[in-house]
């Protein structure tokens, strides 16, 4: 399957997990109709809204522009140090020990066991 690249049908698939968020969000609270309820889709939502960002673009941006991420499986293997085949390691301590010394200026953060 190839990249979708045409903006319509970007924008056409944005919308549709904008319905699919909608209806699912309504039809959950109108199922249990209590603040609790709402409360705990906002939370869900607005985090797992965060945890998207953090994994396909802090993660890209800020702490290792090297990699390019395929879906969340990627991500989360990038996270626990295994790299992906098409993904050329630069760092053979692992992501986050790249992330430790690019924040210490340089310098090797080990953590002792």
């Amino acid at each position: 399957m190839t990249d979708l690249k045409n903006p319509f049908w970007i924008h056409l698939k944005g919308l549709l997990f904008l319905v699919i968020l909608g209806t699912t969000a309504a039809l959950v609270i109108l199922q249990m109709p209590t603040s609790r309820i709402a409360a705990l889709m906002y939370l869900t939502i607005w985090a797992s809204a965060r945890l998207y960002y953090y994994l396909f673009y802090v993660i890209e941006h800020y702490i290792d522009p090297t990699y390019k991420f395929s879906g969340i499986y990627s991500a989360l293997r990038y996270l626990v140090g295994k790299k992906p085949s098409n993904e050329p390691s630069t760092d053979s301590e692992g992501p986050m020990a790249w992330a430790c010394a690019r924040a210490n200026g340089g310098e090797s953060a080990r953590i002792e066991s």
